[in-house]
């Protein structure tokens, strides 16, 4: 069966209020962010102490940790913030064992100086993919040297965002210690959103054999072209969609839901599914909807 759990960021708590309230919401499995009340996981803290810690609390909790979050701009303008960006991943892959998973997380980024979720003309571009390639080689070298993997997350306004980009990038970074985080509504702009079944049908038919967690969130048409933020600590877990999709939680939009989840189970019948975009009040609805259509679903 699919396990559904959470990011661990909707709980902006110490680590054992956070992992109690995970549990009272039902959920079986987390994606770490790194942010608790009461340990400092900020960048150039990391220890394989706390992190130890970390991972023993959510064991003795039987919740377990399938992905670590390291969001963040890994093509950033300016080239200082751009290294100590991967810099940072390579942080936490490199502790990735460390807290009880293999899986740590980035989007693809974007030259858009103002933010990390809005489009760029230079994203684009043959240069633009040609510089994250050699990122996301740089970091899937570095992640098998620690037995970990990088997943990458695209997005529609980043670098790597369309079915195809994805593919290519995958097909010529063919490396173990690469692989994708499956969010069906990554892939929508105002071209597709109307029409989002052949999307998800072409997903799963180019991609399935790379994917090793999946997300829960929705999309839908939006109704103003601004960045749209709600709940959440860290900036990825409150963004809420740009230009003319809004990414609202799961089952508050127009995404196929039984279709998503009967072709994610094909090939992935035990795979964690991740709920996010969502505030801490929100979070009860969107896990019955979730449990009500994996089980629908038989799945």
């Amino acid at each position: 069966m699919i396990s559904v759990g959470i990011f661990t960021g909707y709980y902006p708590y110490t680590l054992a209020e956070t992992i109690e309230r995970a549990k009272k919401d039902g959920m079986s499995c987390v994606q770490l962010d790194l942010e608790f009340k009461d340990i400092d996981l900020s960048r150039g803290h990391i220890t394989k102490e706390k992190a130890n810690q970390v991972r023993d609390a959510f064991r003795d909790a039987n919740l377990p940790i399938v992905a670590i979050s390291a969001y963040t701009n890994l093509v950033h303008p300016d080239p200082v913030k751009r290294q100590e960006n991967i810099d940072y991943v390579k942080e936490i892959l490199a502790h990735a064992r460390d807290f009880g998973t293999p899986y740590v997380v980035s989007e693809t980024g974007t030259y858009n100086e103002e933010s990390d979720w809005s489009a760029d003309p230079k994203n684009y571009t043959e240069e633009a993919y040609q510089e994250f390639k050699a990122v996301a080689i740089d970091l899937a070298k570095f992640a098998y040297d620690h037995d970990a993997v990088f997943l990458v997350e695209n997005y529609v306004n980043n670098i790597v965002g369309s079915v195809d980009q994805v593919a290519r990038l995958l097909q010529e970074v063919n490396h173990p210690g690469l692989g994708l985080l499956c969010d069906p509504t990554n892939y929508f702009d105002g071209n597709n959103i109307d029409d989002v079944d052949p999307t998800i049908k072409k997903i799963f038919h180019v991609l399935d054999d790379k994917i090793k967690i999946a997300h829960a969130k929705d999309c839908k048409r939006a109704v103003n072209l601004d960045e749209k933020f709600g709940g959440g600590s860290a900036e990825h877990n409150s963004f809420r969609g740009a230009g003319a999709v809004e990414l609202p939680g799961a089952g508050l939009g127009v995404l196929n839901y039984p279709l998503y989840v009967e072709l994610l189970a094909k090939h992935h019948p035990n795979i964690p599914i991740i709920i996010e975009h969502i505030d801490e009040s929100d979070i009860p609805r969107a896990k019955k909807f979730v449990d009500d259509t994996l089980k629908k679903m038989g799945v």
